[in-house]
């Protein structure tokens, strides 16, 4: 299930058995989800009834703590190549190796949730065609309700009704865009390469999703171009929190998202660069699941656009959201750089792609071609004198659509019901190493050269 391009795929926990664990592209983080069979009405959890022969056991080849090796030795990191773009496909994945054997999994990357989850045949009531086959579990994995990891995927979902049945602990989840996904909580063996050069193989909780529901804008034939989600919240159940408590690796994530469609993404500090990074402290006051740096002025150049806002960070939006104010200030912006410009631009309504596009005298061939028309824009957190700034470039707010033409892509995040809440998304992330750091309770960005390849830190062994 990956992301799609629309709205925004994230979830804002919405209702008593609602949760935020699925993502979205634009508007939420799954791919198109079709039925595969009649749902349940009422869609209530149910007790699993495990048609399907478990996989057969296989001899674990880890370590006694989950970890190949020396158990002494000090947490490492571990890096993912990224893959994907904000457009044409609107969405970011990394593989993962699950079970025993490993098998990889394409989880698309959300920093908005906690909770990982993959589409799972236990059996499967709705599911799109992915690019694997989908996750046949074993019940002796199953995560009991009294397991406290259970109550934290509860805290994390705002599941308020306990657990159905004691035997497995239940999740039920609706996005923002009413996409949905109802499951359990399962264990097995991730297997991850360390920057140390050992081999972690942890036995780590994630949700097997088997029903789940699409939103309005999923994508076309029923197929999604992610197996499931890869939470990276802060939350007990994150896989992130699971891999620290093990000792595996410290609470940090960071990812580099390419515009070449090749990123990175990390968890552990080793990778981050010593010097160059512009830290802030994290809010306390963010929105639930949320990773924020606070308040933020928010510049057109040298103009600002109304008063100081609340921004969180969103690796599973596709796009940037402001709130209505915000929203109409920037397009003020956009229609004065316009204006002022020597080749002016068209409105292209014909472009459908987002919901303000224009057209130059001849087709655009790259995002970088914009520069010369718009202004950047600048995120300035903290006061005083020194305040921590975040330059967004044009080809960091704009798209190039497959017709030539220039799109914002900053949307009404008014208009998809996101409460005034404006949302960094992945579209102004590109290019830029974004770190949550949850041992310092603080957020770092810096810009690079591109995220392409991996650099090689000074205190990284990479």
């Amino acid at each position: 299930m990956g992301r799609r391009n629309s709205p925004l795929r994230q979830a804002i926990a919405m209702a008593v058995l609602l949760a935020a664990v699925f993502l979205a592209g634009l508007p939420f983080c799954s791919a198109d989800i079709t039925p595969s069979s009649p749902s349940v009405s009422p869609r209530k959890p149910r007790s699993l009834p495990w048609q399907q022969p478990s996989p057969p056991d296989f001899p674990s080849t880890a370590a006694p703590n989950g970890i190949a090796g020396d158990r002494r030795l000090p947490p490492s990191s571990v890096v993912f190549p990224v893959y994907g773009n904000v457009y044409p496909d609107g969405f970011y994945y990394v593989s993962i190796n699950i079970g025993d054997p490993p098998k990889p999994y394409f989880l698309d990357i959300d920093t908005g949730s906690d909770v990982t989850w993959l589409q799972c045949d236990a059996p499967c009531i709705r599911c799109s065609q992915g690019p694997h086959p989908l996750y046949r579990p074993a019940k002796k994995r199953l995560v009991p309700c009294e397991d406290p990891l259970c109550a934290a995927l509860h805290e994390s979902t705002n599941h308020e009704a306990g657990c159905g049945i004691p035997e497995q602990c239940d999740y039920e989840i609706e996005y923002q865009d009413h996409g949905s996904s109802i499951g359990v909580l399962l264990s097995d063996s991730f297997a991850l390469r360390l920057t140390n050069s050992s081999l972690a193989q942890p036995t780590l909780a994630f949700g097997c999703g088997y029903d789940q529901q699409a939103g309005p804008s999923s994508g076309p034939n029923g197929r999604s171009p992610t197996d499931g989600v890869l939470g990276l919240g802060n939350g007990k159940v994150s896989i992130l929190s699971q891999l620290s408590e093990l000792g595996i690796c410290r609470s940090v994530v960071g990812h580099c998202l390419s515009r070449q469609s090749v990123g990175f993404m990390f968890f552990g500090e080793n990778v981050v660069p010593p010097r160059s990074v512009t830290w802030i402290p994290l809010s306390r006051n963010a929105a639930h699941g949320y990773y924020s740096p606070g308040v933020a002025g928010v510049y057109a150049g040298k103009q600002q656009l109304g008063v100081r806002q609340a921004v969180v960070f969103d690796s599973g939006s596709s796009y940037t959201y402001f709130n209505d104010q915000l929203y109409q200030s920037l397009l003020s912006a956009v229609s004065i750089d316009i204006s002022k410009s020597k080749t002016p631009l068209k409105e292209a309504p014909e472009d459908k792609a987002l919901p303000h596009c224009w057209k130059g005298s001849r087709p655009f061939k790259s995002v970088l071609d914009l520069r010369k028309y718009f202004r950047p824009l600048t995120l300035s957190f903290g006061n005083g004198k020194a305040p921590a700034l975040m330059e967004i470039p044009p080809e960091n707010y704009f798209i190039v659509t497959r017709q030539g033409n220039a799109c914002l892509g900053v949307l009404n995040g008014d208009e998809v019901g996101l409460g005034g809440l404006n949302v960094i998304g992945d579209i102004s992330m590109q290019d830029v190493m974004v770190v949550y750091d949850n041992e310092r309770q603080r957020i770092g960005w810096a810009r690079v050269a591109g995220c392409g390849r991996l650099p090689k830190f000074a205190n990284s062994p990479l």
